[in-house]
């Protein structure tokens, strides 16, 4: 009986936060997302109706960067060009592919660097809302090196 008693209270105890005011909101630390090597590939698809808001999204982005005091801003900003294919995916979904030159260590999570820039609340939860409706799926990230280049 004393073992079933611990075992309950121990589930108890793990199953409590889920059931809180606040369950999911305590503050966790943000995820940086960081690439390596020469090059890197982020696809993304968006969906079609909301095109215009993400390329909104990118120009903050870059607006974010160039106001930002940190030396890798500017790096980040000169090696990062977002493509826009021509042709929807099957589902209708645009496919966006960030082409990026990495800056080590820096963070391309993109609501982090509007949110190191853009500090009132209410902006960052509009910018967060309208990325997050327009955003469909993470379709990848590719990294590495230049195994060749054809152009020299």
């Amino acid at each position: 009986m004393r073992r079933l008693s611990g075992v309950v209270l121990a589930g108890a105890i793990l199953l409590l936060p889920a059931f809180s005011h606040n369950a999911g909101v305590q503050a966790q630390a943000p995820q940086k997302l960081t690439m390596e090597g020469d090059l890197a590939l982020w696809s993304v698809a968006i969906r079609p109706d909301k095109t215009a808001d993400f390329e909104k999204i990118l120009g903050k982005v870059k607006e974010a960067l160039g106001k930002s005091a940190a030396p890798e801003a500017k790096q980040q900003l000169a090696g990062w060009r977002v493509v826009k294919m021509s042709k929807p995916m099957p589902d209708g979904n645009i496919i966006y592919t960030h082409v990026i030159t990495p800056v080590a260590g820096a963070d391309y999570n993109i609501l982090q660097v509007l949110y190191a820039t853009f500090k009132d609340p209410a902006e960052q939860k509009e910018l967060y809302e309208m990325y997050r409706g327009a955003f469909a799926a993470n379709l990848g990230i590719s990294s590495g090196t230049v195994a060749s280049d054809l152009s020299k």
